[in-house]
């Protein structure tokens, strides 16, 4: 395997494997209940630091905007995805190389996409009933995240195929058996709220460029209710603090 100088090209590594967390994870387990709950992260393990430390986290509450010139995003995604995955922590797609967006030219190659309900990000104090978080690396490993917030209304097509072959048990995986059109899984209007921000599970690293969709997709009551029962829990880190960052848009 690759081996990465920046630690987030790792931990974006691990994700895309099957665990949101890093290789030791097995040793230092974490949840979103009790005493492994996101407010014990930063004790759980050293490498978890920054859950607790750190200035710049993620999720957060979107407010207090300000204007500014944001660059269109380029998305290139092809239909695909090559598995659904269960970690005990969400139901993830994994995704073969080679999709990807760019903002100024720069390029960011989608590693995988999955889900939290209820949502994780806020935008002035609205709780959505899901959140997608698309996950990407650049060539040096630096991530964005682009999330999408979808609420209750019309069924969707494109999670209707990762959702039909959902393993309800942590560790179990599904091949994919059609292939998803994962842009459709974005709004049409890709305009967006920008900020820095950090991994929403451990090791909470920071240094991630999010990309927060201004309009949300539907899933059908059906389709949210199977994924809570799978979960059997939330499983959404609370909101952050700003602090000093801004949010553009």
């Amino acid at each position: 395997m690759k081996r990465f100088a920046n630690p987030l090209a790792a931990a974006v590594m691990a994700l895309s494997i099957g665990t949101p967390a890093l290789a030791s994870e097995k040793a230092s387990h974490w949840g979103y209940q009790g005493h492994e709950g996101p407010e014990h992260w930063g004790e759980l393990s050293p490498k978890y630091a920054t859950c607790a430390r750190g200035s710049n986290q993620s999720p957060v509450n979107l407010v207090g905007m300000v204007e500014g010139e944001l660059p269109g995003l380029k998305v290139a995604y092809a239909p695909g995805g090559t598995e659904v995955l269960n970690n005990g922590h969400t139901i993830q797609v994994n995704v073969a190389p080679g999709d990807a967006f760019s903002v100024r030219g720069h390029r960011f190659e989608l590693k995988q996409f999955h889900f939290h309900s209820p949502s994780e990000n806020t935008i002035e104090g609205r709780s959505y009933p899901m959140e997608a978080h698309f996950v990407h690396a650049d060539a040096d490993g630096n991530l964005a995240v682009i999330a999408v917030m979808f609420e209750e209304g019309p069924a969707n097509a494109e999670l209707a195929k990762a959702w039909a072959l959902m393993p309800e048990h942590a560790g179990e995986k599904a091949q994919l058996a059609q292939p998803i059109a994962i842009s459709a899984l974005l709004p049409s209007d890709l305009d967006y709220y920008r900020f820095n921000g950090s991994l929403t599970t451990p090791p909470c690293s920071e240094g991630v460029r999010w990309y927060v969709m201004k309009r949300p997709m539907t899933l059908s009551a059906e389709q949210l209710e199977k994924f809570r029962h799978v979960m059997h829990h939330d499983n959404n880190r609370p909101v952050q603090p700003l602090n000093a960052r801004i949010v553009v848009q």
